[in-house]
């Protein structure tokens, strides 16, 4: 490998290190500062009705704006928590996450429907739980048929009769892709030698 390559290759490292240390932080604050976006409740007024320069709210079910905020908060914050673990979670069962998040956003509607328009014969909790039902199955169809998949890799399992009804969660890997998964375990293996070799100037250095 030339200086050049070597130069650029170290380069696009640091800058993808410092894409992803900032999105990191990013996210860490912003779980860190939850709880304070939860009692933002405090700041409306304690009536039921909430006149603004852009809008007009009413809270008909709730008969007070802050006790509104308050539910809608207590669903909204979980929802957002449990959408950042969605998007940033690695591991293989991170689909599961998607049922208690739908939980929370079908419970977000169902406040918010209520409050608007003071209907409560169609939304209840027994209700929701039928609704929600087929999404649950889907989901756990997902994660079990992943979960058998990882077997197969991991053990050698014959899954030949799940081959014959065609159903496929991972596509084989391509030449490419393994191409790419080559040079990516030995840009990380390079990357790991410059560290060691930095580390021992510097232990050297100081001796």
């Amino acid at each position: 490998m030339t200086p050049k390559k070597m130069k650029f290759k170290n380069k696009r490292s640091t800058e993808g290190r410092s894409e992803f240390l900032l999105l990191g932080s990013i996210i860490a604050l912003s779980i860190a500062f939850s709880p304070y976006l939860f009692y933002l409740y405090e700041i409306f007024p304690n009536t039921p009705v909430w006149e603004n320069s852009f809008f007009t709210y009413e809270s008909k079910y709730y008969l007070n704006v802050t006790t509104a905020m308050w539910t809608y908060l207590g669903k909204l914050v979980p929802l957002l928590l449990l959408l950042t673990w969605f998007f940033t979670c690695k591991h293989w069962w991170y689909h599961a996450i998607l049922i208690p998040t739908g939980m929370y956003a079908f419970q977000l509607v169902v406040a918010f429907y209520e409050d608007v328009y003071m209907d409560t014969s169609i939304f209840m909790d027994i209700n929701g739980l039928i609704y929600l039902a087929p999404f649950f199955i889907i989901i756990l169809s997902i994660v079990y048929l992943v979960r058998i998949k990882i077997f197969d890799r991991v053990y050698g399992l014959d899954l030949s009769e799940l081959e014959e009804t065609e159903i496929s969660v991972f596509s084989p890997i391509s030449d490419k892709d393994m191409n790419e998964i080559k040079n990516f375990q030995e840009e990380e293996e390079f990357e790991e030698e410059q560290t060691s070799e930095i580390i021992l100037e510097d232990y050297y250095r100081k001796l």
